[in-house]
């Protein structure tokens, strides 16, 4: 006779002597950040002034040296903010809790003392089964800040950074329009006389909100398409303002394409983003329009799209500008930066007042939810559905 399998084991249910909750002490962090590795990240998780907040507070900060250079930041105002500066990256790596802003590599791992807490991006779609296994040999415990909730419900990481990405997408096409990158020299701005710029922007999310927001703001005539009213609605709403917007009908979407002179692809899907835009769509496009598809991290909306670097972000195709580079914010490393430290350092200095992480995530649902390894336990039921791993609740864990 089979028994339904209980997700406790023998040793845990046995009866244990109660445990009263004590007062919280405050605790000391101990935080390393290294320099990022991975090619063309430029960002750092913290600023010399979110570093001088937490030392403020008794707290430690090692960091790599020039691991702010490529957001512009030296080592000497991190070493006046108060933090300790070293050229060893073992030594950093070594330090209680590390900060990221890439996920650590498998190479890296290897500097990573058991028990260590990491706080990083986690890219599912770009990690290996492997990478997994050696987390939970190390029995650290992790978190994904892409997706830690705020009180409200929302992701307040990937809110910044798509904040970043929608803006800089105008900024980026208004560029590329110009003569110098043998753009078809039309400029953004309402000027009189001088029909204006027409946008067409698929996506109604942060990222579209924020592309719309630039492009009105420089006098475009912008066209919002999107299957959901209600994001519709919002986007209208905080907009304050009403403009052009439809469903992805694709008779609407073929008529706005002919005549627009920028596209940014701004749509996001549960594995890869969809294809909303055909190659013949883009074959009815003007010559020397630009298009920019920032979903490219997620396979691209757009048929035509294939991801390109920093260092070579255009492509012709059809007589269309196409820009697919995959981490926009990084073009802007030093607001991005800025914003990723706004993000971290209430929760660093939240988890310091709480007494350590243990405590912080007993209490803040937020910040379990961005969780997905604790103390080598892996915790996601979408990295274990994904890589065909075994995982435990997390509520089971540390109640």
């Amino acid at each position: 006779m089979s028994y339904p399998s209980s997700p406790f084991t023998k040793q845990e249910l046995i009866p244990q002597e109660e445990t009263l909750e004590i007062l919280k002490q405050k605790g000391q962090l101990f935080i390393g950040i290294p320099k990022e590795s991975s090619y063309q990240e430029s960002r750092v998780c913290l600023t010399p002034d979110a570093v001088n907040a937490l030392t403020a507070h008794g707290h430690r900060v090692i960091v790599e040296s020039n691991a702010g250079e490529g957001a512009n930041y030296s080592d000497i105002e991190y070493s006046n903010a108060g933090a300790e500066i070293t050229s060893d990256t073992k030594k950093v790596f070594s330090c209680p809790i590390l900060l990221k802003v890439e996920p650590p590599s498998i190479k890296e791992l290897a500097y990573v003392n058991p028990q260590t807490i990491i706080i990083s991006a986690l890219q599912i779609k770009t990690q290996s089964k492997r990478y997994f296994e050696e987390l939970a040999k190390r029995r650290v415990t992790a978190l994904a800040f892409e997706f830690i909730k705020d009180e409200d419900g929302n992701y307040p990481a990937v809110r910044a950074l798509s904040e970043i990405a929608g803006t800089a997408s105008v900024l980026i096409a208004a560029e590329l329009m110009t003569n110098v990158n043998k753009g078809n020299g039309l400029m953004f701005g309402n000027i009189t006389g001088v029909p204006p710029v027409d946008v067409v922007i698929l996506g109604a999310g942060t990222v579209g909100e924020f592309a719309a927001r630039s492009a009105l703001g420089l006098g475009a005539n912008v066209k919002v398409f999107d299957n959901s009213i209600t994001r519709l609605r919002t986007l209208q709403t905080n907009l304050n303002r009403l403009l052009y917007t439809s469903t992805l009908q694709p008779k609407n979407l073929l008529k706005a394409l002919k005549r627009c002179d920028v596209l940014i692809g701004a749509v996001r899907g549960v594995d890869r983003a969809p294809v909303l835009v055909s190659e013949s769509m883009v074959e009815n496009m003007k010559n020397g329009s630009v298009l920019i598809d920032v979903s490219i991290d997620m396979g691209g909306c757009i048929e035509t799209s294939e991801v390109t670097t920093h260092d070579k972000p255009t492509f012709v195709k059809h007589g269309v500008i196409h820009y697919c580079v995959p981490n926009i914010p990084a073009r802007y490393s030093r607001s991005a930066s800025v914003s990723i430290s706004n993000i971290f350092t209430p929760y660093l200095l939240k988890i310091g007042e709480d007494g350590g992480l243990e405590h912080s995530l007993r209490f803040d649902k937020g910040l379990r939810n961005g969780l997905y390894f604790y103390h080598g336990i892996l915790t996601s039921k979408a990295v274990a559905e994904w890589f065909d791993l075994s995982y435990r609740d997390i509520n089971l864990l540390i109640f």
